[in-house]
């Protein structure tokens, strides 16, 4: 792992950065039967993140995407250290009110930022005030014994936020009205089964927003949503972080959704990111076979192309989290490996291939671009 000294002074040199993950690890043990535990075979865990470094900066969108079970939402989760944590650091720039909170709790503050990772578990929750998460479904994140009031109220009380019952209904409505709920008084009083799905989707968006936080982590927030309001949430979304100057760690399956809120993207796969780079390049120019695949199943809306053969990248199942394969972990359903064996031998199963930078300034994880420059240094991982 990267000396903690040298990433806190490069956190120190580039204010830009709100966050900065280095090596995350988050792996979960398997349970162990009697006879493996008399034959004292290892422990093995379900690698559920591996090795993921990534920085998202002030006012900015940044996507984690990839398949269902690639570890896209245990990061997320891991930055309101809702998973226990194997190893790696998490620096994070607080609010002054979440500073002096921490303080007041005995931690340590170095210049305006905070380890998350190294926080002690009963000591997490000021930085909750400034990161919070907006569920992927919406008739399960919002309890529903509570009135909408109460729902958004709840935060503020475990908070301590200080405000008069006057003032708390006040907050409550304007936040309504933002996330367009309007007359606001008709919905407090109710209780989520009285409300659509994608009304509840914005409700869960304003017990987010009405903390005023920096950080919010968007979990797949519109994929369980009609399509025909998919686009209102997400420019919702977008007005939200214009005008609070928010940033979002966007995650989603969907690269066209990607596409069109993120400003840069890093895809998963089986808990590693295989490619990061700006939105735009990702998207149209895909360098690795699993990022071409991801974007070959965007749906073609031209129906005069529908009929259209596309190239397949991508073979078999996934593998498991429990059992990575060796070397390249997408070797076993590579197209593009099966392709270029003459060429690369047997170097995809038996190493991992590392980072490369290509030309766009994107890193890539895969051995048909070693001859580019390969990252060595912690700083090429943050753009």
């Amino acid at each position: 792992m990267t000396e903690i000294k040298e990433l806190e002074k490069f956190f120190e040199d580039h204010p830009e950065n709100l966050l900065i993950v280095n090596n995350l690890m988050v792996w979960f043990p398997i349970k162990r039967g009697i006879g493996e535990i008399f034959k004292r075979k290892p422990q093995r865990y379900v690698k559920a993140v591996d090795n993921v470094s990534f920085n998202i900066k002030k006012e900015e969108t940044f996507c984690l995407v990839g398949e269902s079970g690639c570890g896209k939402t245990t990061t997320g989760k891991s930055l309101l250290r809702l998973v226990p944590i194997t190893s790696g650091v998490g620096l994070f720039r607080p609010s002054d009110i979440t500073i002096e909170r921490l303080k007041k709790e005995g931690i340590k503050v170095n210049n305006g930022y905070v380890n998350i990772y190294g926080l002690p578990p009963k000591k997490v929750k000021p930085i909750r005030k400034d990161i919070q998460m907006i569920y992927q479904d919406p008739f399960g994140s919002l309890n529903p014994r509570y009135k909408i009031m109460d729902i958004l109220t709840e935060p503020l009380k475990i908070h301590n936020i200080g405000l008069s019952e006057e003032e708390e209904r006040e907050l409550v409505y304007k936040t309504l009205e933002k996330v367009k709920l309007k007359p606001p008084e008709d919905f407090a009083d109710r209780h989520p089964h009285q409300l659509s799905g994608g009304q509840r989707q914005r409700i869960a968006i304003a017990k987010a927003m009405i903390m005023s936080p920096r950080l919010i982590v968007a979990d797949e927030p519109v994929s369980m949503l009609d399509v025909s309001i998919r686009a209102e949430v997400l420019e919702l979304l977008i007005n939200f972080k214009n005008e609070h100057k928010l940033s979002y760690l966007f995650i989603t399956h969907d690269l066209a959704v990607a596409r069109y809120i993120c400003d840069r993207i890093a895809v998963m796969y089986l808990g590693k990111i295989v490619e990061m780079g700006k939105a735009r390049n990702i998207i149209e120019q895909p360098m690795h076979p699993y990022t071409r695949a991801l974007v070959a199943a965007i749906p073609e809306p031209d129906p005069s192309n529908r009929l259209k053969v596309r190239k397949l990248f991508i073979k078999g199942e996934v593998e498991s989290a429990a059992n990575i394969p060796s070397g390249c972990r997408f070797h076993p359903r590579c197209m593009a490996y099966d392709e270029n064996k003459p060429i690369l031998g047997d170097i995809c199963e038996k190493e991992d291939p590392g980072y490369y930078i290509t030309e766009d300034g994107r890193l890539v994880s895969c051995w048909l671009y070693k001859n580019l420059k390969k990252a060595e240094k912690f700083e090429d991982f943050y753009m």
